[in-house]
């Protein structure tokens, strides 16, 4: 995965960060004809490693059986920008913001209970935050009876476009456009990962976003 430096998110907590707050992550494993198959998949980074939890049949785990190697991925899609912020009528000048982190590594079929345990504690954890539920315990038939996927990273790149490429007031110009396409409300959270704050009725940077 080629990145141009001013992209690249160079923390790895940062990354780590990134995907515990998104609810979402694809897994990529090879099919027996060859062919990638990607399936959305519930997730938790727990102690250095992606965790899943699946039903104990179907064709990932086929698949991951017969070839360990899988790519993960989890990207968050912060703003399109309409070609004509930048251009009045040139199509091709249209962009998009976002964060993604991509991960290529080993997939393991976890088979020890007390792993499965922690793994299906932090998958909780994180989704349920409100709690309202008994921990699980390696004795619990539902630990013995679920399938748990490991990832074990292998290589692991995150990108980010936010615009931290553009200059602070090129940022604030970029900001108001977006307020005056999407809305105040709907823009701020746009804004606040641009590290631009609105006081006053006035774009102001916050921040400088880094990663």
């Amino acid at each position: 995965m080629q990145l141009v430096k001013k992209f690249e998110i160079k923390s790895k907590q940062k990354m780590i960060d990134f995907l515990n707050g998104q609810p979402v992550g694809r897994v990529a494993s090879i099919d027996k004809n060859g062919y990638p198959q990607v399936i959305p998949m519930n997730f938790v980074w727990e102690n250095g490693a992606v965790y899943m939890h699946s039903h104990p049949f179907g064709e990932k785990l086929e698949n991951m059986a017969r070839n360990q190697k899988v790519g993960f991925e989890v990207d968050q899609h912060v703003c399109f920008l309409p070609s004509y912020y930048f251009h009045p009528t040139d199509a091709s000048q249209a962009d998009t913001l976002y964060i993604s982190v991509v991960i290529k590594g080993r997939a393991i079929i976890v088979q020890d209970n007390e792993e499965k345990a922690r793994a299906l504690n932090a998958l909780m954890e994180k989704y349920q935050k409100e709690g309202r539920y008994e921990q699980l315990n390696a004795q619990m038939p539902a630990v013995h009876e679920v399938t748990v996927i490991k990832v074990v990273p292998e290589d692991m790149r995150g990108k980010y476009k936010v615009g931290q490429h553009w200059s602070a007031p090129y940022r604030l110009k970029m900001a108001q456009n977006i307020i005056d396409r999407e809305g105040l409300q709907n823009a701020l959270p746009v804004l606040a990962i641009m590290g631009v704050q609105v006081r006053d009725g006035k774009c102001e940077i916050a921040s400088e976003p880094d990663m």
